[in-house]
């Protein structure tokens, strides 16, 4: 009985796919002109654990995900330059590379994450006629209008426009949610289509493409409902993405798809909320974000980041700091090295009714927690309760009976992603980590012992040991 918390109603709502044990799941995946800090790979873990509880629940998933490789603009207003454009004028490099280039950044961080890849990859510049498609049926039904920068979509022509965000649009200010174009119909109107601008350079854009309403680029958001509808047909079953596109993304998708289809989009719409630091969110705009590879840098794995992510509900704002990574890593190799023992003591054979039944009730406990809308922090409880019910039944149990937990763990790491079944082969000891046994080193060379002990310190949350020698000081992974 698996409940999601749908943003359309504000409620859990037992889930039920539209056809039979098959679910069609749609995905708002990265723009491509940076790398993703992670904050935007919280929500990809959220948007993991959900295909992984489905899939443990007994559904089968065709996961689309988009890559925006054109038309996001630095306003919501439909206005300012391409993020890709601004990208490629940064890095002197085109905008086809600036894309190749922070896609596969991001695909490597999905999988040093264990984030299972989408069944299908979607780019944005490889769907142009699908988007114009889409547009000339919202034309057919009186859904558009033209000014001097584009096609767009007007709104008061759709009535359940403010439906997902709860917006009551008479109440705010033009500016307050996008900034104010004169030409619009309404303030809350967005492109469809957008005409190519003549730049100041004279140089003229490389991403455009013919189109019935002139040479141009597709808006920001029918790329979304194209694709969503071209690779899962419409209704489809959850659309997923941070609690940030709610208001606009989401709202202008469920408009130009419902406008055009008069059927609903998608039965859920599942968001995550953000990661924070220092009590402001983690973005670019906000230039405090922290990449997979300044994680990875500081000596942590990247699995690291998975378990913190654990830590707090999905819809719950978790806040990161150093500290709490650490702390999570220490949780994860305590978790590692349990199972492994374990493992150490498996074998094969019969397991007593008492024992399966017993192992039964945390198996009910474990749905249960993934059922209610994917508590991952309840989930993780059980594992962990489970753990300290082996330990105090070390004595009884038999060899056939450990390997019959193992095998449980492992089933449930489906799930957590943790990879807990796995040899782990030697890492090399991150430069980071270098440089503070080299600082250490220094210190005690200089008598310093307090300086050095809190090196050693820092050392040690980094997942390393150091021991002194006759030989001199030596570091080893923990």
């Amino acid at each position: 009985m698996l409940k999601l918390y749908n943003t359309l109603s504000r409620s859990k709502k037992l889930f039920r796919p539209i056809k039979g044990k098959n679910v069609g799941l749609y995905s708002c995946g990265p723009t491509v002109y940076n790398y993703a800090h992670i904050g935007n790979l919280r929500t990809y873990v959220f948007v993991d654990i959900l295909k992984k509880i489905l899939a443990y629940h007994g559904y089968k998933i065709r996961h689309v995900m988009n890559i925006t490789d054109v038309g996001h603009l630095t306003s919501d207003a439909d206005i300012g330059e391409d993020k890709l454009l601004l990208a490629a004028l940064r890095e002197k490099r085109s905008v086809w590379d600036i894309a190749s280039y922070y896609t596969d950044v991001f695909k490597k961080n999905i999988s040093d994450l264990h984030i299972a890849s989408p069944d299908i990859w979607c780019k944005a510049t490889d769907h142009i006629p699908q988007q114009i498609e889409l547009i000339k049926k919202l034309e057919k039904g009186g859904h558009t209008y033209r000014i001097s920068d584009g096609i767009y979509f007007d709104t008061a022509t759709f009535k359940n426009y403010t439906t997902l965000a709860r917006l009551k649009l008479s109440d705010q200010k033009a500016g307050a949610r996008v900034e104010e174009n004169k030409e619009k119909r309404n303030p809350w109107d967005f492109a469809l289509w957008k005409f190519s601008p003549t730049l100041e350079s004279g140089v003229k854009r490389e991403m455009e493409w013919e189109s019935p309403w002139g040479v141009g680029f597709p808006g920001w958001h029918i790329e979304c409902s194209a694709m969503s509808t071209f690779y899962l047909g419409q209704p489809f079953d959850i659309h997923t993405g941070g609690i940030d596109h709610i208001s606009i993304h989401h709202t202008n998708e469920i408009a130009q798809s419902e406008a055009a289809y008069k059927k609903q989009m998608a039965r859920f719409w599942v968001h995550a909320e953000f990661l924070v630091i220092d009590n402001a969110r983690m973005g670019k705009s906000e230039g405090n974000f922290i990449t997979l590879q300044h994680i990875i840098d500081r000596g942590f794995d990247p699995l690291d980041y998975r378990f913190f992510c654990f830590s707090a509900h999905y819809r719950s704002q978790l806040t990161f700091s150093w500290d709490a990574l650490a702390s999570a890593r220490e949780g994860r190799l305590h978790l590692e090295s349990q199972v492994a023992h374990i493992s150490k003591e498996a074998g094969t054979g019969a397991v007593s009714s008492g024992m399966r039944a017993l192992f039964g009730v945390y198996e009910k406990k474990f749905l249960a927690a993934t059922a209610d809308d994917l508590n991952m922090p309840k989930t993780l409880s059980v594992l962990f309760s489970f753990l300290t019910r082996i330990n105090k039944s070390k004595k009884e149990m038999t060899p056939a009976e450990y390997g019959y937990a193992y095998k449980k763990i492992l089933a449930w790491d489906a799930i957590f992603g943790l990879r807990l079944g796995e040899e782990k082969s030697e890492q090399k000891i991150p430069k980071y980590v270098m440089q503070l046994f080299h600082q250490r080193t220094e210190a005690r060379k200089q008598k310093k012992w307090k300086h050095a002990d809190a090196l050693r310190i820092e050392i040690q949350r980094a997942g390393f040991s150091v021991e002194d020698t006759q030989e001199g000081p030596t570091i080893t992974r923990i």
